[in-house]
């Protein structure tokens, strides 16, 4: 059994709908989820979109290994409409996002998958809803907790939250 946190974004269509869907679909396929955070709301980050996100942090326990964890969120994502394109700046509008922040302790870096995520120190909307339910979880390689990554985070992007689910 490995415990396992999930970013969930979405700013395309009815956000909210998929992110529910998503956590439907998480449960189904992936794990139990022990616990998730609020809904914030933020601005896209590295690139420009109207469309602003929601995102959402999900803690999983799970039996399943990385490789296929990471082949049903693309499931899942593909499930709610997910299209990808080869977007120049490598970032683009989607329905749905699911990114493997943590898998334990784990750090793995391969050509399909890079655990722990590699931006996720860079990005306050993963950072916040990080923090609000695993704020000393600390990350393998930077050696610091989620908490001090946050305070640390020289990203700008506003962020609010809309709704605890």
């Amino acid at each position: 059994m490995a415990f396992v946190f999930l970013g969930l974004g979405s700013n395309q269509g009815n956000r909210m709908v998929y992110l529910l869907g998503a956590l439907e679909n998480i449960s189904r396929d992936i794990g139990v989820i022990q616990s998730h955070s609020s809904v914030y709301q933020s601005e896209a980050w590295g690139y420009d979109s109207e469309n602003d996100f929601l995102n959402m942090v999900v803690f999983v326990s799970t039996n399943l290994l990385p490789d296929e964890l990471i082949l049903v969120c693309k499931s899942i994502e593909a499930k709610a409409g997910r299209v990808k394109d080869d977007a120049p700046q490598g970032y683009q509008d989607r329905t749905l996002d699911i990114d493997i922040l943590f898998y334990d302790t784990l750090v793995l870096s391969t050509e399909k998958l890079t655990i722990p995520h590699p931006k996720m120190a860079e990005r306050k909307f993963v950072l916040t809803p990080l923090v609000e339910i695993a704020p000393d979880w600390e990350h393998p390689v930077q050696k610091k907790s989620c908490g001090e990554l946050l305070r640390v985070c020289l990203d700008t992007t506003k962020i609010s939250i809309i709704t605890s689910l």
